[in-house]
This record gives C-alpha cells, sequence and structure tokens, in this order.
C-alpha cells in the first residue's frame, strides 16, 4: 500500500467532521471550555494534511519499517549493535570509574580530618595531665592477641579509661550545645 492509493483529504475531512460534531455534544453537556478545546483538536487532521506532514509522516513510517525488517538476517547489522552495546557500557563504566573515584578522596579526606581531631583530643588529653591511647598499640594488642599470642603486657597497653575521662574533662566548645546535650539526655537520646 502507498500513500498515494490512500485518500487522505476525504479521511482528513471526516475526522475534522466527527470531531466537531463530538464537540457540540460537549459543549451541552460540560460547557464552552471543553468544546473549545474539541474543536481546536478536530481541525488538527485537516491542517495535517494541507501542510503536507501526513505524507511525510507516512514516509518516515514506511522507512522505519524498512530499517528494522533489515535486522532479522543481516549480521553486519547485529554487529552495530552489538558495537553500540559495547558503546554504551564502555560509557558507563568510565561515568562508575568517576563517582567511586570521588567517593574515594571523600572518604580519605573524612579519614584525615578525624586523624586531625584525634590529635587535637590527644593534645588536650596530655594538658589535662592524662595519657591519650594510641590507636597502633591497641591494634597490635588485638592481632597478637587473635594470633593466640600472648597480650601485651598490662604496661604497654593502652588505657582506655583516661582517654574517656579526657573526653569528659574537655571544655565543651558551645554552651548552647552543653544545653542541648543536657535536653537529649534527659529525654535518653
Amino acid at each position: 500500500m502507498s500513500y498515494d492509493s490512500i485518500p487522505w483529504l476525504a479521511l482528513a475531512a471526516a475526522l475534522t467532521a466527527l470531531g466537531l460534531v463530538l464537540s457540540y455534544l460537549t459543549f451541552q453537556r460540560r460547557g464552552l471550555r471543553p468544546a473549545l478545546m474539541g474543536v481546536a483538536l478536530s481541525l488538527l487532521p485537516t491542517a495535517a494534511y494541507l501542510t503536507g506532514a501526513i505524507e511525510m509522516l507516512w514516509k518516515v513510517g514506511v522507512a522505519i519499517g524498512q530499517f528494522a525488517t533489515g535486522f532479522v538476517f543481516s549480521p553486519e547489522k547485529w554487529a552495530g549493535i552489538g558495537l553500540t552495546g559495547l558503546a554504551i557500557a564502555l560509557f558507563l563504566a568510565a561515568g562508575g570509574r568517576q563517582r567511586r573515584k570521588a567517593a574515594r578522596e571523600a572518604r580519605r579526606a573524612a579519614k584525615a580530618e578525624r586523624a586531625q581531631e584525634r590529635t587535637a583530643a590527644g593534645g588536650q588529653a596530655g594538658r589535662a595531665g592524662l595519657a591519650a591511647p594510641d590507636p597502633t598499640r591497641a591494634l597490635a594488642t588485638t592481632r597478637e592477641t587473635r594470633a593466640g599470642k600472648d597480650p601485651v603486657p598490662a604496661d604497654r597497653a593502652p588505657a582506655t579509661r583516661p582517654a574517656k575521662a579526657a573526653r569528659q574533662a574537655a571544655p565543651p566548645v558551645d554552651d548552647d550545645m552543653k544545653d542541648i546535650e543536657d535536653i537529649l539526655r534527659k529525654r535518653g537520646i
């Protein structure tokens, strides 16, 4: 079936007439505004015929149909589809690597910030006359215990109570925060 074998003007005029009748019925039941919208939509088929849009859409549909039927037995086209899939996968993988790199850098920055906070807390504990725990010594103690060796002697084991006392002895940064902490503590949060 070709484009010229269909009487497009008669079809467009019939669709416009049907739309106008339905718009009149809509006017009687629902009012002017929905009827005007119906009239506007009813005029589109005739406008599409007069501007040549129907012929253009027909040609686009035929071209898409021929393009799709060419895939069925064409190894060349299937290879093209495979390459397209590979290109999409590589594009997505490259984006994922970039996101993972940014996340890794953020974790490193947070780790460095925590280390600075620990160093600052250790300095405050030293000023208060308390010994700050050495995280590397605690890690060595844990490793040796898990490996089945004897734990580190008590004189080399990290002191956990002084660190807790150091946190409690440190002056609050902000008086308002202390009030908020007290309220939250009273409520059990």
